[in-house]
């Protein structure tokens, strides 16, 4: 148990049984009336973001997850294998935890996986990963002012966007927070 005064980005509510995560936080102390925590929380499994209040100094639930450090083994049907790095235990996730974090994902892959009384809950890419393209037109310049943009295909089969000078089989830094290219990479 703690209180609301104790509420950071990042800690997991147990909120009616369910799981959210605190994304933002305000304490609000009005010039009249009591103080009160003004939050914005996700919720862990479906990602649905809501709005809620609480009272300065009410007691909340909070859930212990364990955040560990896995590395991406491989795929076994519609399971994505993960091992811990310090214990070397294997943990299956299926493909509606791993979530759009699957374009990105090669094997030998270092991920945060959350754990939650044995359930992982959602996994975690870094925030850029490295990439080779596997096909992509070739770019043709014409006369526009602004820098134009081509689809290009990652060897993991998602599709991003990249400049017009990018070629097949470069290797190039791609965000996996939105999917967007970042640069290429020496």
């Amino acid at each position: 148990m703690a209180t609301t005064n104790d509420l950071k980005n990042g800690v997991v509510l147990n909120i009616d049984g369910q799981l959210w995560t605190v994304v933002e936080f305000q304490h609000v102390k009005p010039g009249k009336g009591p103080a009160f925590v003004r939050t914005k929380l996700k919720h862990v499994l479906s990602g649905k973001v809501v709005d809620k209040t609480f009272n300065a100094g009410l007691k909340v639930e909070t859930a212990s997850v364990d955040k560990r450090d896995m590395q991406y083994l491989y795929r076994d049907g519609d399971d994505w294998v993960f091992m811990d790095t310090q214990s070397y235990d294997q943990l299956s996730v299926n493909s509606a935890t791993v979530g759009d974090g699957a374009k990105y994902l090669l094997e030998n892959q270092k991920a945060v996986v959350a754990v939650h009384d044995g359930l992982p809950l959602y996994v975690e890419l870094p925030a850029s990963v490295e990439l080779t393209i596997t096909y992509t037109e070739p770019g043709v310049q014409g006369d526009r002012s602004t820098g134009g943009s081509k689809p290009a295909t990652l060897e993991t089969g998602a599709e991003i966007q990249v400049p017009l000078f990018i070629e097949q089989g470069t290797l190039c830094r791609v965000d996996t927070r939105d999917g967007s290219y970042l640069g290429r990479v020496n």
